[in-house]
């Protein structure tokens, strides 16, 4: 996926932040050299993501060649400045917790369209608000964007469930 808004998606001088550390985890560039944690967390927030997200990922036998493939693209869009991907380690980096996506608004009347989840077998409790409310105020204070949509999440982080359009 490409960005085609008519701007660039921040600003050419603008300096992407490669980490981000809070006091539960670290946020790094999702990159293939992280398949392996990646594909972990997918695997076991699998129903999770299905129902935040839709049906359609991680498809039923969803492979690790798949998401290799996908931390690929990710990894050049990341390179091309037209969409962030983000994995949230623990602070040993060896097991990730979630992934954070910071994707352009296509359309929407919002600077930028932030997706994240947490693994729901984390040992830290409430993960995925603290993740939520870690990601807001990262974002207010290190990035170009004033206006930013959480698609299907609530002001205090809860989530909608993904609703399929009405084909009417």
């Amino acid at each position: 996926m490409t960005n085609t808004e008519a701007r660039p998606f921040v600003p050419a001088n603008f300096d992407v932040p490669s980490r981000y550390r809070t006091k539960h985890f670290i946020l790094v560039p999702l990159t293939p050299d992280l398949c392996e944690l990646d594909y972990a967390a997918v695997m076991a927030s699998a129903p999770l993501l299905r129902a935040m997200l839709g049906p359609e990922w991680p498809r039923e036998g969803f492979t690790y060649a798949e998401n290799l493939a996908d931390l690929e693209e990710h990894a050049a869009e990341f390179k091309q400045h037209t969409a962030f991907a983000y994995s949230v380690l623990d602070h040993s980096a060896s097991t990730c917790l979630g992934c954070v996506y910071i994707n352009p608004p296509r359309g929407y009347p919002t600077d930028a369209r932030v997706f994240l989840w947490a693994r729901p077998d984390a040992s830290i409790p409430d993960l995925d608000r603290i993740l939520f409310h870690a990601v807001k105020t990262w974002i207010s204070n290190h990035w170009p964007f004033r206006n930013v949509w959480f698609p299907r999440r609530e002001a205090d982080g809860s989530w909608q469930p993904y609703q399929p359009a009405s084909a009417e």
